[in-house]
């Protein structure tokens, strides 16, 4: 009897699965012959362009506006800064994460931060805003890397991946600011943990789910368990064990004297470790893969021009001892042409290329663009960085001089420069991420002379929720005799 009744379920299972993925590709036009939608099914674009990100930015730099349609995908997309400043301000209640984009996540990030809205998201947000804004923060984000790299450099030939540095640094780093735990990821000698990899494949896996043309696809296969969705499920699975480690760790450990992040929300919330849960996953992937992007692409494009690496070299000389390898906070609120070049380094590359919000009922942006109401409305970063309308007709040069008036950093509009988001979501970190790059960046610059192999080809970057280097950042390193 119950074979039966579970053959009949499956059954019916199946065929309304497949009912719906015929409805949706009814309702999107599916078959929408246009060259966009055209180059997207095929994956034409990938003749010419490396990257998705790439091929987006052309198409925004070709349209009138800086918006363009993606029909299969129900998405409008732009890079148009009056777009952003209407969807994160001015409308900024017509444009929430919504539904679609929070089931799309919901099995990595859950009810966490990043994939909420209303009172959950504001709850999280306030509590995290009372950690996040105390001065003990800092003095996480001056671990100095350089021990560890300089240990192993011989080992190593010279050569080191600086992606894999940067990641294991900033998990440590935001485990110990967030959960009070020291997982020791900076040995080099050690591989990297199983956590990691499985935590880098759930990250990849949830976000290919919103680049395929119909959520029932992805879903149909997560009913099935098969293909990706099989994999994304074991990769979960051992997320779910790590974060829950750390809860229990935190919990036998005590809470009253402890100061970090989980120990703040254990104590607001009772017994329930599925949200704790989603809280620690969410700010693990803030705090990790964020930090180590942005660092990435620093040294990435320090290493192809060795005028700004002097430039940086001669303020730290002006503000630090020299026997000084890590600079005090004050100190970093000196160097202006370091908080320049790092935010150079996020406007050609930040670490999040782009972000979705859905539109609840129809509107219009500040271009005339209309949206309908329950479509995705994605901001890119990426592209909006490499607008000539936006940043000038030398946007494509790493200049952090256009950040400087006499000297002085001088911020641009968020709204030109959401790397950090704008308005009522604007990154609570953003403060800690860029001091702890200025940190890492001015002591590594300082004492070592880093290479990237192969500067030649452009980075090219895997899929994920962050921007992420296929193949990793190869350099060499050598110490500087000073």
């Amino acid at each position: 009897m119950s074979s039966t009744f579970g053959f009949i379920f499956f059954s019916f299972t199946f065929l309304f699965s497949i009912f719906s993925l015929f409805i949706y590709i009814l309702r999107l036009k599916f078959w929408c012959n246009c060259d966009v939608c055209r180059s997207f099914l095929t994956s034409s674009w990938t003749s010419e362009f490396d990257n998705l990100c790439d091929w987006y930015t052309h198409l925004l730099r070709k349209s009138p506006t800086g918006t363009i349609h993606i029909h299969v995908l129900g998405n409008t997309i732009t890079s148009n800064p009056e777009n952003v400043e209407y969807m994160l301000k001015t409308q900024f209640g017509n444009f929430p994460k919504g539904k679609p984009f929070s089931t799309i996540l919901g099995d990595l990030l859950g009810r966490g931060i990043f994939n909420v809205d209303g009172d959950s998201w504001k709850f999280q947000r306030k509590m995290a805003s009372l950690e996040l804004g105390s001065v003990s923060v800092r003095s996480y984000a001056l671990i100095p890397l350089l021990s560890s790299i300089s240990r192993k450099e011989e080992e190593n030939g010279g050569i080191v991946d600086l992606q894999d540095v940067f990641r294991r640094f900033s998990f440590d780093n935001i485990c110990r600011f967030s959960f009070g735990l020291d997982p020791g990821c900076l040995k080099l000698s050690m591989p990297i943990s199983d956590f990691a990899s499985a935590f880098d494949l759930a990250s990849n896996l949830s976000a290919q789910r919103a680049m395929t043309a119909s959520p029932a696809i992805w879903k149909l296969k997560r009913i099935l368990n098969i293909g990706s969705e099989k994999k994304l499920k074991e990769a979960i699975k051992m997320v779910d064990e790590m974060a829950y480690e750390m809860i229990n760790q935190r919990r036998e450990a005590g809470l009253n004297d402890q100061r970090d992040l989980l120990s703040r929300f254990m104590a607001s919330i009772d017994e329930d470790d599925k949200y704790l849960r989603d809280i620690v996953v969410s700010f693990l992937l803030a705090g990790r893969d964020t930090v180590a992007s942005a660092l990435t692409s620093f040294f990435y494009l320090i290493s192809n021009y060795p005028e700004v690496e002097r430039l940086i070299r001669e303020e730290s000389g002006r503000v630090m001892d020299p026997d000084c390898h890590v600079p005090s906070f004050q100190q970093m609120r000196e160097m202006h042409y370091l908080h320049a070049a790092v935010h150079e380094s996020m406007r050609l590359y930040p670490p999040i290329q782009f972000d979705s919000k859905f539109c609840q009922d129809d509107d219009v942006l500040p271009d005339g663009t209309f949206v309908h109401g329950g479509t995705r409305v994605t901001y890119h970063p990426y592209a909006m960085g490499r607008m000539e309308q936006v940043w000038g007709s030398d946007c494509m040069e790493f200049k952090p001089e256009r950040w400087l008036q006499n000297g002085v950093f001088s911020p641009v509009s968020p709204f030109k420069y959401p790397v950090f988001q704008a308005g009522l979501r604007v990154c609570l970190g953003r403060e800690m991420a860029v001091v702890e790059m200025k940190s890492v960046a001015v002591a590594l610059i300082r004492q070592f002379d880093i290479r990237v192999s192969g500067l030649e080809q452009l980075p090219r970057f895997a899929p994920g929720l962050t921007a992420t280097v296929r193949g990793g950042l190869p350099v060499s390193i050598l110490e500087r005799k000073v």
